[in-house]
């Protein structure tokens, strides 16, 4: 089964008052990439993630987003800096000794008082939050790989599309090329006999000649390599194993043969081919790129 490495997947998991959401985004890359997004204080869950992925992709770029909260009532605690308000009290009443002012300093004012408060986050399992980062990032690696996986389906028809269209093309041109030669024959024949005139041509020569140009025209070898080139994509494409390494290497084998069939063809439908053959293979190649 193939698979694209384009793809999204969220998961999440709560226990115990305690709730973690794992997103993923994926697009194509040599090998996997992993880029973190997840707060700081949960940094030591960055070998976690990894792992879990590692285990599971084998290429993509991978973007990973974690969004984590505590519910539980002991989750915060408030602490008040006691030394630090009284400082402020007595400072304010002797300024309202010396200044006679009005003193309406209530307790909820006092509180608001800078670095006179502080919010304090509770000391976390740092177990439990691993269990429950494997069970959110498990559940969002298998939305990622459905959505990779239905990807993988749609490249697979269309690149099938394309090899059938190549092969079409391989068939034409394999059909084409002895034609060539023929039309060699007779338009040698036809010139010769033009400049010659009634004098009889060497027929030894000129199949001579002819079999020099079908030899140096000769395009038999990339037809078979053609063939067999396009048989290994399919079967490539068939193969449940990550595949896209290799079927890179094949798309660039099948543009080398095209490559030499052109610049062998002394012929414009046969050049024709060619170029419509490299364009359909350009087509193939840009989307092997999203494959894993």
């Amino acid at each position: 089964m193939m698979y694209s490495m384009t793809g999204y997947g969220k998961g999440s998991a709560t226990t115990d008052g305690r709730e973690m959401t794992v997103e993923l985004k994926s697009v194509n890359h040599r090998y996997l990439d992993i880029g973190m997004r997840l707060p700081r204080h949960l940094s030591f869950l960055e070998d976690p993630i990894r792992s879990a992925l590692g285990a599971r992709l084998s290429r993509g770029h991978v973007d990973v987003f974690v969004n984590y909260r505590n519910l539980r009532s002991d989750a915060r605690s408030v602490e008040i800096d006691v030394p630090l308000l009284t400082a402020f009290v007595a400072a304010a009443r002797q300024a309202n000794e010396s200044l006679g002012l009005r003193d309406d300093l209530s307790l909820t004012a006092a509180l608001r008082l800078p670095d006179v408060s502080n919010v304090r986050e509770a000391d976390e399992d740092n177990d439990t939050l691993v269990a429950l980062l494997n069970s959110a990032i498990n559940s969002a690696i298998d939305a990622l790989l459905t959505m990779r996986k239905q990807e993988g389906e749609r490249l697979g028809v269309y690149l099938n599309n394309c090899g059938d269209t190549v092969e079409s093309l391989t068939n034409q041109i394999a059909v084409r090329a002895p034609i060539v030669v023929e039309e060699y024959r007779v338009k040698l024949n036809d010139r010769i006999a033009t400049l010659l005139g009634n004098v009889e041509v060497d027929r030894a020569r000129l199949a001579t000649e002819v079999a020099l140009f079908a030899d140096k025209a000769s395009i038999d070898e990339e037809i078979t390599r053609l063939h067999s080139h396009i048989a290994q994509m399919r079967s490539l494409l068939a193969d449940p194993e990550p595949a896209g390494r290799k079927l890179d290497f094949v798309v660039q084998e099948m543009n080398r043969e095209f490559n030499t069939i052109g610049s062998k063809a002394n012929d414009g439908e046969l050049t024709k081919l060619v170029l419509t053959g490299k364009a359909e293979i350009e087509k193939i190649r840009e989307q092997v790129q999203n494959i894993e």
